[in-house]
């Protein structure tokens, strides 16, 4: 089950960068998306544990001040994204050795949101011709995202 549904999605994607996206390309956007989110997690999982930790809080988290920012601008945007659909996601990965800390655990939402908003926006980016997406901008983003998250 994908992070956030098509609707959201779309709607994320309108109110953050004024992009159309096709229902056929949202499992590949929240595929990288969710890919994002736990591998901020697993870098968070070895701070945690080089800081001698068993669980894993939201300091651990490599969140760049650019990252940080776009948090604050998800609140804006008056979409949410529910917990429980965040963490069903992150029961289709791998498990990570700690558990997270409440603190973080009732971010996840906000981080998740966030990394959907950047990626609507380094899609704006990098094609900035038209409001309607295509492989090659997604693949281009989830390039440019791995390199820079």
């Amino acid at each position: 089950m994908a992070v956030v549904g098509f609707t959201k999605l779309e709607a994320l994607f309108r109110k953050a960068a004024s992009l159309d996206i096709h229902k056929g390309h949202a499992k590949d956007i929240t595929d990288i998306v969710e890919q994002k989110l736990v591998d901020l997690l697993i870098a968070g999982e070895r701070n945690a544990n080089m800081n001698g930790r068993d669980v894993i809080w939201e300091a651990d988290l490599p969140i760049t001040k650019g990252l940080q920012e776009t948090i604050i601008e998800f609140r804006k945007l008056e979409e949410e994204i529910d917990l429980k659909d965040v963490l069903e996601m992150l029961t289709t990965f791998p498990p990570l050795k700690y558990p997270y800390s409440a603190e973080l655990e009732e971010k996840l939402p906000e981080i998740t949101g966030a990394l959907i908003v950047v990626m609507a926006r380094i899609m704006k980016e990098v094609d900035d011709n038209d409001r309607a997406l295509d492989h090659k901008t997604i693949e281009k983003t989830k390039k440019i995202m791995d390199l820079t998250l």
